[in-house]
C-alpha cells in the first residue's frame, strides 16, 4: 500500500480480518458489527465450494469451479488463498486495495491460512481471532447444527485445535463465551483501529494548515 493516502478521505481504510475455528459463532457476530456499521464494505471470497441455504453468488461468495479458481490464482489474482476442508478460497486482491485506498473500512471473513498470507501484503491489518470456551463447547455446538457427518466434526475439531495454536500472532483474541459480551470486545477493537493515526497520516498536518 502506497505512503500517501487520498487526499479526498485523509485516511486510508482500516482491513478488519476475523478468524476463528468453525462452530466458534463468527458468522453471528460479523453479520451483527455490519448491521451497527453499515458503511463497512465487505471483502467477498471466491470459493469452489458450493453454496449452502440462501447464500447469493456475488453477495456471499464468488462461486468458481476449480479450474477457474486455479486459473485465477496462477495470474496472480488473490491476495490470499487457501484450501480449506477439501475446497479453495481466496481474496481478489484488486478490490481489497482500491477499497482501501478510497479510504473506506474493510472487513474480511477468513481462515487462519488466509489470514498468514493476508498479514504480509496488507500490515496495517487488525487480526482478530475468535475462540470457543472450551474445545468440549466447540464440540457441543458442532454437533447441535445437526448439519455435519461424524468424519465432518472430527475433522472440524482437529483444524480447530491446529488453528487455536497459530493464534499467538493476532492482534486480539475474543472468547465467544457470552455472545453479547463477545460483541462489545469485537466492537471495542475496531473502533480503537480507526483511531490509530496509522490510518489518517495526513490529519494533523490538514488541520494545521487548515
Amino acid at each position: 500500500m502506497p505512503d500517501t493516502c487520498d487526499q479526498a478521505t485523509l485516511r486510508f481504510g482500516v482491513p478488519l480480518i476475523i478468524c476463528a475455528p468453525s462452530g466458534t459463532g463468527k458468522t453471528t457476530l460479523v453479520q451483527r458489527l455490519r448491521q451497527e456499521f453499515p458503511n463497512f464494505a465487505y471483502s467477498v471470497s471466491c470459493t469452489t465450494r458450493a453454496p449452502r441455504g440462501q447464500e447469493v453468488d456475488g453477495k456471499d461468495y464468488h462461486f468458481l469451479s476449480v479450474e477457474e479458481f486455479l486459473r485465477r490464482r496462477d495470474a496472480g489474482a488473490f491476495a490470499e488463498w487457501a484450501n480449506v476442508h477439501g475446497n479453495y478460497y481466496g481474496t481478489p486482491l484488486g478490490p481489497v486495495l482500491d477499497t482501501l485506498k478510497a479510504g473506506r473500512d474493510l472487513l474480511f471473513d477468513i481462515d487462519v491460512q488466509g489470514a498468514a498470507q493476508l498479514h504480509l501484503s496488507l500490515p496495517r491489518g487488525v487480526y482478530v481471532f475468535l475462540l470457543p470456551p472450551s474445545m468440549s463447547e466447540l464440540e457441543r455446538r458442532l454437533r447441535g447444527r445437526g448439519t455435519d457427518e461424524e468424519a465432518s466434526i472430527a475433522r472440524r475439531l482437529a483444524n480447530a485445535d491446529a488453528e487455536i495454536r497459530q493464534a499467538h500472532w493476532f492482534d486480539a483474541w475474543i472468547v465467544n463465551d457470552d455472545l453479547d459480551a463477545a460483541y462489545d470486545h469485537l466492537r471495542a477493537v475496531y473502533l480503537a483501529a480507526t483511531l490509530n493515526p496509522a490510518h489518517r497520516p495526513a490529519l494533523a498536518l490538514s488541520i494545521l494548515e487548515g
